[in-house]
């Protein structure tokens, strides 16, 4: 059923100044799996969760290589993000012919968010289901950019988009003033953190995540199971020893506040 009357077409506004089809879009987005993006000054990595229908099926591929130094991330329709990834692929293949250089980022990114902004002004089309992180390295540093279906597009130091990704936003939030002095391995640790903030306890494992990377010297491409695994172990043995420590410092402390003298009562109000 339709929401209401300015609902049934992309260029029909609302009394209220809204395109709903627009907002329909921007809600699929939100739907999808979640996916993750954080830069340092030298490498941006790129993280998503690989959601599959059944489990008689392959999860669906989330992150794609557009060039060397450019790689993106997708929540949503993952038919939209492929068809766009595609179209960032041709735009790089393009301009390199041409140019014999690569494309810039920003170049690119303002591009991408031109199409989609199409889809909002004609009839005959609809908004891009798909809200896409764009990873690469250029002259100017690492970037980390966000396009919207709405044509809108932000850079960002750290930024999650999909399902349950306000806690990944947090725990980014957190933490984001020392990315720009992040190592490589750092960011993945961090990225896999993230990750698992998305999973609210679900268990994870390196085959229900995939991860990407591109940085000073090393082209866009995604890092094997093993290797994650490795790192996913590596984070269960600190928050294993983080919460014993905890809990011999609370033990530590109670015969000690116990045995407190003349310690007076306490009131009540």
């Amino acid at each position: 059923m339709f929401r209401n009357q300015y609902d049934t077409d992309v260029t029909t506004w609302s009394p209220a100044g809204r395109l709903f089809q627009v907002e329909y879009a921007m809600e699929a987005v939100k739907q999808g799996s979640a996916a993750i993006g954080l830069r340092s000054a030298t490498h941006i990595v790129l993280a998503t969760v690989n959601k599959a229908t059944s489990e008689l099926s392959s999860h669906q591929k989330k992150i794609f290589k557009v060039d060397d130094h450019i790689g993106v991330a997708i929540a949503g329709l993952t038919a939209d993000g492929r068809v766009l990834s595609r179209y960032l692929r041709n735009e790089c293949i393009n301009h390199s012919f041409v140019y014999e250089s690569p494309l810039p980022i920003s170049r690119l990114v303002v591009q991408l968010a031109d199409k989609a902004q199409v889809c909002t002004q004609r009839s005959w089309k609809r908004p891009y289901g798909v809200g896409l992180l764009v990873a690469g390295l250029d002259e100017t540093g690492a970037h980390l950019y966000y396009n919207c279906p709405s044509g809108n597009y932000f850079e960002y130091q750290a930024f999650a988009i999909g399902s349950r990704s306000q806690a990944a936003k947090t725990y980014l939030e957190r933490r984001f003033d020392n990315f720009d002095k992040y190592s490589r391995e750092e960011l993945i640790k961090d990225g896999l953190f993230a990750i698992k903030e998305t999973l609210q306890g679900e268990k994870l494992t390196s085959a229900i995540c995939t991860v990407a990377i591109v940085g000073v010297g090393e082209p866009f491409h995604i890092i094997n199971q093993q290797t994650i695994e490795q790192v996913i172990q590596s984070l269960d043995i600190v928050e294993d020893t983080q919460v014993a420590d905890a809990a011999a410092e609370s033990a530590s402390e109670e015969p000690s506040a116990a045995q407190e003298p003349g310690a007076a009562p306490m009131e009540l109000c």
